[in-house]
């Protein structure tokens, strides 16, 4: 774990990211809160492109709570039984399908509490949720996130939450918004699991990676 990079040195870094993508965007397709809530749901353990394949038909007969309640378990699966663990995610989509139409007239709550009311709904998805939907700056960690932000020193922290507070913390809230999105995709292109691209790294001069790859 490398230590925490100082405020100077994380603002250059966040400058570089917002320079080379202005407007980051999530993966994951989605076409409302509701199907934005499925799809990060589904891509627990999978992903964002093996969801995607996935939601594109379910999406466009099932957009709404009801609409999935109407699909029914069984017509769920059929969509996405290439997904990993897809008997208990169409279990939790239905579930949440029910709570969203019986308590929530239908709507996806916009809070963090609620969110993580709804079954197989995570701190993390959550925090997607909020931050893809209503814009609002939570740090959805993920494996990248996590990786990136021990690895370089962005965001030091022994477990989820500790990194996701490590950003909220020391990453300038003029970043917060995107911080997460710039993250992800740094770590899923850039700074990889086994051989991190550190010959194509936009901050391979302000990371503190000690075994930077050629």
């Amino acid at each position: 774990m490398a230590r925490q990079l100082d405020y100077h040195t994380i603002r250059e870094i966040f400058t570089r990211f917002q320079a080379a993508e202005p407007e980051p965007k999530g993966e994951l397709e989605h076409v409302n809160a509701f199907t934005l809530v499925v799809a990060v749901a589904l891509s627990a353990q999978a992903t964002d492109a093996g969801v995607n394949k996935a939601t594109r038909a379910l999406f466009q007969i099932a957009d709404t709570p009801q609409k999935m309640l109407d699909l029914g378990e069984d017509g769920l699966i059929e969509h996405i039984k290439t997904i990993g663990l897809f008997r208990q995610k169409a279990k939790n989509v239905i579930k949440l399908s029910r709570i969203l139409v019986d308590q929530h007239g239908g709507e996806v709550p916009n809070s963090r509490a609620a969110l993580q009311a709804l079954p197989g709904v995570g701190r993390k998805t959550a925090n997607v949720v909020l931050n893809m939907w209503w814009r609002y700056p939570a740090q959805a960690v993920d494996t990248h996130i996590f990786r990136l932000g021990n690895r370089s020193g962005l965001a030091p922290g022994k477990t989820v939450e500790a990194v996701e507070r490590a950003i909220e913390d020391h990453i300038p809230v003029d970043f917060q918004l995107h911080a997460h999105h710039w993250m992800i995709l740094h770590g899923r292109y850039v700074c990889v699991a086994r051989k991190p691209k550190c010959a194509a790294c936009l901050i391979r001069d302000l990371c503190e990676y000690e075994e930077k790859t050629l």
